[in-house]
């Protein structure tokens, strides 16, 4: 995957000076095996912080080796002052771990107190006002520490990568699709440019390249990654065409910006004007770690790209779209385990989950924009260029980070599958189950206003969600609550 920054991790042990300095640094060496038994890669600053001036040496360690994210260790029970102030001088995400006490048999010079320390080092980071990470229990063994810092790397990642971050819009959000419109501010707030601009900007340079060279090749790739399933052949130059275009505007205009997204309105002047529906290219960029949403939905975008920080993987962005007809659910029941039939849904969108997340992906064209567009009687032209098919089984994680209305960030995390069972109608598409998806539909996703969009991931990640949105700042942060637990509002005579 590109388009993601690299996590080069540092890590610290402290020592409060009435306690020896060598029991943190023998239980730093024994973090790192353990890291290094795990493949990662660690630079372990050689001096233990004890106070302030060790600080400034560590800081100057870990600039010189290029560290961009932090786990400060405390051996035993740590000087709060200057291990926080290493956290607030270090530019970058920073984790702050405890050691266990090793053995009964040496509790008296092996003791390190850091259980007690951890929390004048929570004290004093609010008292900085450090955003630090701490793990749900963040005391424990070498390895039990290695796995908490393992934890930290997705986490650190969204951090990194927001602070340097561009997301490309074009043109308004459909009227519509209102729901989809929403504060830009908070963007800002997260350290994430946004660079909005009209469809004719897209326009124009798209024209320009009309006659480009580099067409054909993209072309190419293009018909040997659909294979069998390049149903519509004659759209492909149009398609090549937008993937160019688009990634000629990102890297002439990324300016200070790593990395960079898209948000761009795809209907209905889009058909009419760009000759194609740009859902394949959508599904393409997605696949290099580069998310485009549709409808110009500026924070699904951003959801996909999190998503994709935290998995390692592409995502998708899909409505949550339609119910699973009873007859469907009954007739499907045997694999359906014990899911209700209000535990399902069909996410939906035209054609832009890339490739590798598709069973039997095909080149079709959009059926909604071709009733709207084209005449039903005639072969579909400006509408076509939709990648469908059903979407693999799986264990997947729904996301959306989102901004109210008076500029509040909040968030939503469901985890659940999408099912090996046909859904039986168009586009990119699959039956997603989702443990009381109908109470955390309507307690949730209607109460709390958010729109129909939703990223979707292609894994389990729902632990590290959540600390990342606690990272970012984010307070509300729903989750599908398990049956027996009301939401704030459920009624509980329902």
């Amino acid at each position: 995957m590109k388009n993601m920054p690299t996590v080069k991790l540092g890590i610290v042990a402290v020592s409060r000076d009435c306690f020896p300095s060598t029991l943190s640094e023998k239980r730093r060496v024994a973090v790192v095996a353990a890291l290094t038994k795990k493949g990662i890669t660690v630079t372990e600053v050689k001096v233990v912080v004890e106070n302030e001036v060790h600080a400034v040496e560590a800081l100057a360690e870990l600039n010189k080796a290029g560290c961009n994210a932090l786990a400060v260790y405390l051996g035993n029970f740590g000087p709060e002052g200057p291990e926080t102030l290493l956290a607030q001088k270090f530019c970058g995400p920073v984790m702050f771990a405890a050691a266990a006490e090793e053995t009964g048999e040496n509790l008296i010079q092996g003791r390190g107190d850091a259980y007690c320390g951890m929390l004048n080092a929570s004290y004093n980071l609010g008292l900085r006002g450090v955003n630090a990470h701490i793990p749900e229990y963040p005391v424990g063994t070498a390895c039990e520490v290695a796995d908490m810092i393992s934890e930290f790397l997705p986490v650190a990642r969204v951090k990194i990568a927001l602070g340097k971050l561009k997301i490309f819009s074009f043109g308004p959000r459909p009227h519509d699709f209102l729901a989809c419109n929403a504060p830009i501010k908070p963007l800002f707030d997260l350290g994430v440019e946004i660079q909005e601009n009209s469809e004719l900007d897209l326009y124009a340079k798209f024209k320009a390249n009309e006659n480009d060279p580099r067409i054909q090749a993209v072309v190419e790739d293009m018909a040997a990654e659909l294979g069998q399933g390049n149903k519509q052949p004659g759209v492909l130059k149009r398609l090549a065409q937008l993937e160019i275009t688009l990634l000629d505007w990102a890297n002439d205009n990324k300016g200070a910006s790593e990395y960079y997204i898209f948000a761009n309105k795809c209907w209905p002047a889009f058909q009419t004007q760009f000759g194609m529906v740009p859902c394949y290219v959508n599904s393409r960029l997605a696949a290099r770690g580069i998310p485009v949403s549709c409808e110009t939905d500026i924070y699904g975008a951003l959801s996909e790209y999190i998503l994709q920080l935290v998995t390692d993987l592409p995502p998708t962005l899909l409505d949550i779209n339609n119910t699973v007809p009873y007859d469907m659910y009954e007739a499907n029941k045997k694999h359906l385990g014990d899911y209700k039939a209000t535990d399902l849904f069909m996410g939906f969108h035209c054609g832009n989950t890339p490739i590798c997340h598709l069973k039997n992906g095909e080149m079709k064209y959009q059926l909604i924009m071709n009733r709207l567009l084209e005449d039903p009687n005639t072969e579909p032209d400006i509408t076509r260029g939709t990648l469908e098919g059903q979407i693999k089984a799986g264990q997947i994680t729904l996301f959306r980070l989102q901004s109210t209305a008076d500029c509040v960030l909040r968030s939503y995390i469901a985890q659940g599958e999408t099912m090996d069972i046909d859904p039986r109608s168009f586009g990119g598409i699959g039956i997603i189950a989702i443990p009381e998806m109908a109470r955390f539909y309507r307690h949730v996703l209607v109460a709390k206003r958010y729109p129909h969009h939703v990223g979707l991931g292609f894994a389990h990640v729902g632990k590290i969600l959540f600390s990342a949105m606690k990272m970012l700042g984010v307070a509300d942060v729903a989750y599908n609550q398990p049956a027996g637990r009301l939401y704030c509002g459920e009624n509980p005579f329902a």
